[in-house]
Parts: structure tokens; C-alpha cells; sequence
């Protein structure tokens, strides 16, 4: 007779992956406080995310404007909140205004409408470019070699302060390249944040010089399927 399986705990899975985030940035020489842990709460019950922000997660990412609002909004002092998800232009009044940091950056017409909210807010969250580096034409992002001239455009002809770079590598490809790729357009654009690495790839996303790392399943469990 098979034993029930134990419920999954969103507390003990936090540990557990802090600490191999920790042991990631030691074996490469790095001190495991220069890599933040962003809980990947979007699309997940309340149940399985209250036990998270209990054991003291302070950065959690979300995909979608609404669904964040209607999430965290009374909440919103407890925490620091990221939109990791594409943002249409027609949501940029409400991103500037709900949101420290937006990682999905990625074209003109986005770029200054996020520049004129942000005038009109006196506040403007830290950002992001998306870049593509799989250059798939599903994915959203710039496609690596325009990254160059789209992040001097947002610095030059958009004011905007470019704090950091984030991607998704293809799925059916090792991750190490794509995130050396985006470590070296950072490096030559002066760009000092790296938002690279899943729940699959986190802790290879570390050794090539993630400072963010965005987890969801290894953290809630897997969603339920609709």
C-alpha cells in the first residue's frame, strides 16, 4: 500500500532554493546577496504564495498589470513588485504607478509612453530590456543585435535609465549561451543587473552573473492545469 503523498510546501521550497542559489554563487566566487530571488507568483492561489511571503519573500514578478492589482494592492508596502511579463502601451499609466521595476522593456513605442507616464507620475520603476536572444518570433524582446542601439535610444532619446537586462532562452536549448550573450551586451552598454534563470536553469543562470533569478514551480509547485 503506497503512503499519501506529502503537500507540497511553498516554505520548505523557498529554503531549498535559497540555498542552492547560495551554493551556486559560492562555487563560482560570488557572494550569494548579489543574487536576488524573484518569486514568480503569477497564476498561483493565494494559499500556495501566503506561505512564501510569510518566510520572509520580500520580491515577487507577476505577468500582467490587472491580475497584480487585484493581487497585491492591498498589500503593496510589504513588498517589492516586478512585472516580468510583455506590458501593452495602453498599460503603461498603471505599470508606472503599481510596479518598482519593470523587466519587459522592449520597443520604442513602449519606451515613450513609459517615459511620459513616468514625467506625469514624477516616478519612474527601474527597467528593463527584454532581449530576445533566441530570437524567437514568439517571444517578446529585442533581438540581440538591435539591443545596442534600443537601450541608447531609451537612455538618449527617451531619458530613461536602463538598470538591467533580462531574458528567456529558447526552451529546447542550454541556456549557458544565451546567458553569456546578454552578460556581454550588458558589459558593453554599461548595464550592472542580469534577470536570467528559471526554476530549470537558475542556478546556471548564477555562474554566468545572474543578479536576478525569476522561480516559480521550483517554489509554488506546478499549476494546476485548466
Amino acid at each position: 500500500m503506497s503512503l499519501p503523498e506529502s503537500p507540497f510546501d511553498p516554505a520548505a521550497a523557498r529554503a531549498e532554493v535559497l540555498a542552492r542559489i547560495a551554493a551556486a554563487a559560492r562555487a563560482c566566487g560570488r557572494d550569494p546577496a548579489d543574487v536576488t530571488l524573484v518569486a514568480v507568483s503569477k497564476q498561483q492561489p493565494w494559499d500556495r504564495v501566503a506561505p512564501v511571503l510569510a518566510a520572509g519573500q520580500t520580491v515577487f514578478g507577476e505577468n500582467r498589470v490587472q491580475e497584480a492589482m487585484e493581487r497585491w494592492a492591498d498589500r503593496r508596502g510589504e513588498i517589492e513588485l516586478r512585472l516580468i511579463g510583455p506590458l501593452q502601451t495602453n498599460k503603461a499609466r498603471e505599470a508606472v504607478a503599481f510596479f518598482d521595476v519593470i523587466e519587459s522593456l522592449d520597443r520604442d513605442r513602449l519606451a515613450r509612453a513609459l517615459a511620459q507616464e513616468a514625467q506625469k507620475a514624477g516616478r519612474c520603476p527601474r527597467l528593463y530590456v527584454q532581449v530576445n536572444t533566441g530570437e524567437e518570433e514568439q517571444k517578446a524582446g529585442v533581438v540581440p543585435t538591435e539591443a545596442d542601439a534600443f537601450i541608447a535610444a531609451c537612455r538618449d532619446a527617451y531619458g530613461l535609465a536602463v538598470e538591467g537586462l533580462m531574458c528567456i532562452p529558447p526552451a529546447e536549448e542550454p541556456p549557458g549561451p544565451h546567458f553569456a550573450l546578454l552578460a556581454r551586451i550588458a558589459a558593453r552598454n554599461g548595464v550592472a543587473k542580469l534577470s536570467m534563470g528559471m526554476s530549470g536553469d537558475f542556478e546556471t543562470a548564477v555562474r554566468f552573473g545572474a543578479t536576478s533569478v525569476r522561480v516559480g514551480s521550483a517554489l509554488f509547485g506546478e499549476r494546476a492545469k485548466a
